[in-house]
Formats: C-alpha cells, structure tokens, sequence
C-alpha cells in the first residue's frame, strides 16, 4: 500500500451562530465534526453527500483556507496546524485548491499569465524567464494554445476557464491538490473532458486528489476510495467499488439510488428520505440520520454510533450496518 500523504485527525471546524439585534452568538454551526481520515500518496479519495453536509468545509479546513476549530491535519508528518504563517505560506506550495466556479476564482484585472506567474512570485521561484517558459508549457499541458497567455478570464468559455484554474493549481508542483466540486458549474459535454485532464495530469506528476463533488457517477468515475458525509459527520468510508455495490449505511444506500442506470432492463429500487436535513445548529442526538432513517430504532435516537471496519477497509458509523448489507445485497444496484 502507497504511503499516507494526508492524516485527518478529529478536524472540527464550528462556526458561531447569532442572532437578535446585538448579533449576540447564540450558538455554533457543526459544520464539520470529528472527521478522521487518511490519504494515500497517488490515489483519489471522493467526498460526496448532500448540500450543507460540509464536504466544501471540510477540504477548505485542511488547507487552512479556514481555520479549524480543533483537530490535526499531518502532511508529510507536520502538524500544519500549528505553523506559523510563514512557515504555512511555504507549506502551500505542495498543496493547492481548484474552485467550483472558475469565473469568481480569477481575477478578472489580471491576464492569464500574471494569474499563473504570481504563486511563482509569491515563492521566490525562477526568473522571470523561467516564469514565463513555465507558464506557456502549464498552458499546453492542459489543452490551451500558450498565446492565451496575454488574454482575460472573460475571453475565455467556463472549461477554458477551469483548465486555467486547475494550471494555476499545478504550476508550483504540488503534491496534494483539493477539487472543490471542479465540473459542477460546467456544461455535461465538458465535464468529462475535465475530469479525463485531471487524471491525466494525475498519472503524468503523480498527483493526490480529493474530490469533492455531489455527482455520485463522477465520483465513481474518478475515485479509488469515497467518503459520504453526513451534517458535518462521516457516515461511510469505503473503495469506489465496494461502497456502490455493496453499501453498508442507509444514507448511502438512499443516494445510491437517486443514480440512474443507463439501461432500461435494470431496475432500481428509488428510497425516498422523509423530512429534511436538521439544522446543524441544533443536530439530533445519537445517530444525526436518524431523524429520516427508514430503520431507525431507539437505540440510533440515544447512542452515536461506532465508527467500524465491518469489511475490509469499509468503515460505516451505523448501528444496523449488517442489516442494510444483507438486503443491499439482494437489490439490482447495477452490474460491473
């Protein structure tokens, strides 16, 4: 197995609630609570789930685009919570963000080649030369003519937009790179044109994604591990394979079956949830899901659950996971 790159540690990152005319905190928003996880060197782990579960957060924490509330984030086995500016200014070198809207992430004052030659600035690296060179050969890499160098963000489509995005991202060597929902604002026709650069760009540097999305058919297109999220929490962790066809926590089983299938001879059993998500202000006690569980019990309304290994390398935070596997298993969730 490939070494671990990035250690999640307990990362929460709450942000205070207020209200009334003195806008007094009157609360917290969990947006993220208690994750841990690892990131192997080379893969692609996906993070999917609902709107406002707090994948987004999640990514940007780590970068400490967002300063967490408590935690560890360790790369390369450095704490960089507890960096000093500087030395995290330095940190940011290997480790880079693609936006979602790749319009809003540019600056639009800028041309392309001052967007892509200030993060070599900002380090001290090469020569203005060197920049430049770098910067024409960044621009090919990702599928646009280096004479677009001298143009604006607003000459440019959403795709081309987002290959300047994601050229930026590598143009100081990263080793990590986070995806923040990267194909979500572009048109079907140019997604998988995207993504199909991404993993070519990952196999030529040796690149380690996390991908965050809401598209579960990207995700599975694209991950070799995907964590589900669920109101700030981890609900499951499993290989792409194993949590699509053989998913162990209900929550996950729901999204699973919003996918469609192209094929009209598979059918799917469609589990709508009841209710909507609770506020993360206020988030239910015991298991957070089981507010729209379908086989919740008295036991999810009182105990968290344990995050376990129920198969190998397939950790679910669900009391009932045995249950959901035997009748996952009997279900057409689509073939191999």
């Amino acid at each position: 197995m490939a070494s671990v790159l990035l250690e999640v540690e307990e990362l929460k990152k709450y942000f205070p609630s207020g209200g009334g005319f003195l806008e007094r905190s009157t609360g917290s928003v969990r947006a993220v609570d208690g994750i841990s996880l690892k990131v192997y060197e080379g893969e692609t782990l996906g993070i999917v789930g609902e709107s406002g579960c707090g994948k987004s957060t999640l990514g940007r924490s780590i970068l400490r685009l967002i300063e967490p509330t408590s935690g560890r984030v360790t790369f390369h086995g450095t704490d960089i919570l507890k960096l000093r500016k500087s030395a995290m200014r330095d940190m940011r070198k290997e480790m880079q963000i693609v936006f979602q809207d790749p319009y809003a992430s540019l600056n639009p004052r800028y041309t392309i080649s001052q967007t892509l030659m200030e993060p070599m600035e900002i380090h001290q690296l090469y020569n203005h030369a060197s920049r430049k060179q770098r910067v024409q050969s960044i621009l090919e890499r990702v599928g646009l003519d280096p004479s677009y160098a001298s143009r604006f963000p607003h000459e440019f489509s959403g795709g081309q937009r987002q290959r300047i995005g994601i050229a930026r991202a590598l143009v100081l060597n990263p080793k990590l790179i986070i995806l923040d929902e990267p194909v979500a604002a572009l048109d079907v026709s140019v997604q998988s044109q995207v993504i199909n650069l991404l993993e070519d760009l990952q196999a030529d540097f040796g690149l380690t994604y996390i991908f965050v999305a809401h598209d579960l058919s990207v995700v599975k297109h694209i991950s070799n591990r995907v964590l589900v999220m669920y109101l700030g929490k981890m609900a499951e962790l499993a290989s792409s394979d194993d949590l699509f066809f053989r998913p162990l926590h209900p929550y996950t089983r729901a999204l699973l079956s919003a996918v469609p299938i192209p094929n009209p001879r598979v059918k799917r059993e469609r589990i709508i949830l009841s209710g909507d998500i609770p506020s993360p202000v206020n988030p239910p006690s015991g298991c957070v899901f089981h507010t729209r569980c379908p086989i919740a019990k008295d036991v999810c309304r009182q105990q968290v659950p344990e995050w376990r290994e129920l198969r190998r390398e397939h950790f679910v935070a669900c009391h009932f996971a045995e249950d959901v596997d035997v009748e996952t298993n009997s279900l057409p969730l689509g073939r191999r």
